[in-house]
């Protein structure tokens, strides 16, 4: 497999929110190619089921509460050298303007931003990342696109992108490249959360409006290892869209 820029041969990848959704399968695909994963996220039984399901040898399991500052600085320190960071973890509460406040306000940023801001801070000062290393941050289509009710989350993940931009243009230096996807529609738990939450007419109508349906989690995840892999040596600062061709019509 090495014989191709399109693998993660003797990479070592740590991903958070490895418990579910886009990140369970992120952990998934990159140890299909070649690389040694380290999942992180606050739900042990579910990471270990994860962990069963990775080929290859020399996967770990890291226990960790990103709200918690002190969880991870010791995550960090413990870590071993990553060649690799794949930020996955992610809240979606949609609240309208009004019925804003502080402690919504905190609970969406702290889960989306602040944590991915501490970690990636803690893994530097630990001088954990190798050079030529690759961070991936999963924002949204909304981070540029903002729809009602998702004020926060939209203002979260364009703040995620911002700070990837910055550590692209800090660390480019040492080859450390940082890159966002930002994916539209895609089936995995928080999509059955927001299809609870809608009318199922309502729900036809907005899915009937991607060209190439609703994404899954393994399109996320191959464009993750794309991103991770020296085939794309020369990509960074950049913002992946993957919207199934939603946004073409406007």
């Amino acid at each position: 497999m090495s014989n191709t820029a399109f693998h993660l041969t003797g990479k070592t990848i740590l991903v958070t929110g490895a418990s579910s959704g886009i990140g369970r399968q992120t952990a998934i695909e990159c140890a299909a190619m070649g690389a040694k994963i380290m999942l992180t996220a606050r739900n042990e039984e579910k990471l270990n089921q994860v962990l069963k399901e990775l080929p290859g040898n020399g996967h770990q399991l890291l226990l960790c509460d990103l709200l918690n500052t002190e969880q991870t600085f010791s995550l960090a320190n413990s870590i071993s050298h990553l060649d690799g960071v794949v930020h996955c973890a992610g809240l979606v509460k949609p609240f309208p303007v009004s019925f804003l406040n502080r402690e919504k306000i905190d609970e969406t940023l702290h889960t989306n931003f602040y944590t991915v801001v501490e970690l990636t801070t803690a893994l530097f000062k630990a001088k954990k990342i190798n050079k030529e290393a690759s961070f991936v941050f999963l924002s949204s289509l909304s981070g540029q696109h903002p729809h009602k009710g998702g004020s926060m989350y939209a203002a979260s993940k364009a703040a995620v992108e911002a700070f990837c931009k910055t550590v692209a243009l800090e660390y480019a230096a040492k080859g450390i490249r940082a890159n966002c996807i930002s994916p539209a529609m895609v089936k995995t738990p928080m999509f059955d959360e927001a299809a609870e939450g809608m009318s199922t007419q309502a729900m036809e109508e907005h899915v009937a409006k991607y060209p190439l349906g609703v994404g899954y989690p393994e399109d996320v995840a191959r464009a993750v290892v794309f991103l991770l892999s020296p085939a794309s040596r020369w990509i960074t600062g950049t913002n992946l869209l993957m919207d199934g061709g939603l946004l073409l019509e406007y």
